[in-house]
C-alpha cells in the first residue's frame, strides 16, 4: 500500500524561501524547477519510505527522521504509522552550518 506524502507548513515555508532566494539569483524558470525537482524527489517515498538515511543530526527526538538529498538540499521526513503517511518536515540547504538543522 502506497503511503500519503505530507508537506508540513514548516516544509512549505522552506520551498517557498528556497524559490525566492533563487528566484533573485537566477530567476523564476530556473527557481520553479528547482523547487519542482525537489518535491518530485519525495515520490518514491510513498511506495518506498525506508530509502532515505537516517538523519543522525535530529536523532535526539522521538521522531525516526530520515532524508533524501536532491542538489544541495535534504529533504527531511518522517513515517508516521499512526496516518500512514510520510511527513516532509523540513528542506534544508546542505550549504549551511550542519548545526542549523536544529532549528525546530
Amino acid at each position: 500500500m502506497a503511503l500519503k506524502i505530507y508537506w508540513t507548513d514548516f516544509a512549505k515555508s522552506a520551498l517557498y524561501e528556497i524559490f525566492d532566494f533563487n528566484k533573485k539569483k537566477a530567476g523564476i524558470q530556473t527557481s520553479q524547477k528547482l523547487v519542482e525537482g525537489i518535491v518530485k524527489s519525495t515520490n518514491i517515498l510513498s511506495k518506498q519510505p525506508f530509502t532515505g538515511q537516517k538523519e543522525e543530526l535530529l536523532s535526539d527526538r522521538p521522531e525516526s527522521f530520515r532524508y533524501v538529498v536532491f542538489k544541495n538540499y535534504k529533504i527531511i521526513y518522517w513515517i508516521n504509522q499512526t496516518t500512514q503517511r510520510v511527513e516532509v518536515v523540513d528542506v534544508f540547504d546542505t550549504r549551511q552550518n550542519p548545526e542549523k538543522i536544529n532549528r525546530k
